[in-house]
């Protein structure tokens, strides 16, 4: 896009936004440019926080589909809108709420334990959510003696069920993106860059963890971007992770694992798209009332890091 277009549509939006009283939330890897119009940018358990304690009357949400319903799952008062609903995730499509009822009549004893990477009826039928940053602090609330589901993403499970030692009977889903990211491929930029610290997010599979040096969350990697003395960081997540990291610390040079770590669903929301919905006002997130309720108790769990069941 032309400068002068880009920089027309900033400005209608900041102006839209004060006309209509909005905020803009934003997810790590949507493209650059939304991000940098956005007022909060940050991970899934960022995002949730941010979402319950807006002041504004709308909340224009830049991400995928399960991002915007737990927007208005927490703050049902709201209008919440997510300008593409094409923008959905592979992975929360991988699991359905009839399925999980039937799943779960075979381990009725089992605490259920979601990734927030699903869908608003898919957390109405679970005991608690969680986050790639939080997963391992919520595992730890359950009780030893009792078994745990995890779902939809069985590579997280997995990452988590080394990391705490505790057996988890773990659904068949996945991230298509993190799961295209192989150990070949960080072996060639580890032999590429020897000197660069590896950061890679829970998502990717086992093998691929075992050769990074951190697993850690977008906001765990901005974080530790921020922190650490090395000057070259290998990141093997979803490339929209790479604007931000860059932005923030223009002094380190950071080399994505592979140029196909590319969700195309979280790159679908462009600017325009984000001052439409300002104008217009839509499309509006629409949830029924009862499934606000329920999916909304194992996310307030999983923010306060309580389980009372």
């Amino acid at each position: 896009m032309a400068v002068d277009y880009v920089d027309t549509l900033i400005a209608d939006i900041r102006r839209l936004k004060k006309e209509k009283n909005a905020i803009i939330l934003a997810h790590n890897y949507v493209l650059g440019d939304v991000q940098d119009v956005a007022d909060f940018v940050g991970d899934s358990l960022e995002l949730s926080k941010k979402a319950r304690q807006v002041d504004e009357e709308v909340i224009v949400f830049c991400g995928v589909s399960f991002m915007a319903e737990t927007a208005k799952i927490l703050s049902p008062e709201k209008k919440v809108i997510h300008p593409v609903t094409a923008a959905g995730c592979p992975m929360a499509d991988m699991a359905d709420a009839p399925a999980l009822r039937r799943f779960k009549q075979d381990h009725p004893d089992a605490v259920t334990v979601c990734y927030v990477n699903s869908s608003a009826s898919l957390k109405a039928e679970v005991d608690i959510c969680c986050t790639s940053s939080n997963a391992e602090e919520i595992i730890g609330l359950i009780p030893e003696d009792r078994r745990i589901i995890f779902l939809p993403d069985k590579n997280l499970g997995a990452n988590v069920a080394r990391a705490t030692g505790r057996q988890m009977i773990l659904w068949e889903g996945f991230c298509p993106t993190h799961m295209r990211l192989r150990p070949a491929m960080l072996e060639r930029k580890k032999e590429e860059f020897p000197h660069a610290v590896v950061i890679a997010h829970p998502e990717c599979r086992p093998e691929v963890l075992d050769l990074a040096d951190y697993s850690l969350s977008t906001g765990g990697m901005l974080s530790f971007a921020r922190s650490t003395e090395a000057k070259q960081l290998i990141v093997a997540t979803e490339l929209g992770i790479i604007h931000r990291l860059q932005k923030e610390n223009p002094d380190k040079q950071f080399i994505p694992i592979s140029e196909q770590a590319v969700c195309m669903t979280m790159k679908m929301i462009e600017l325009e798209d984000v001052k439409r919905s300002l104008e217009t006002l839509t499309p509006k997130v629409e949830l029924e009332p009862d499934i606000i309720t329920q999916a909304k108790a194992p996310i307030v769990r999983m923010i306060e890091q309580r389980l009372d069941i």
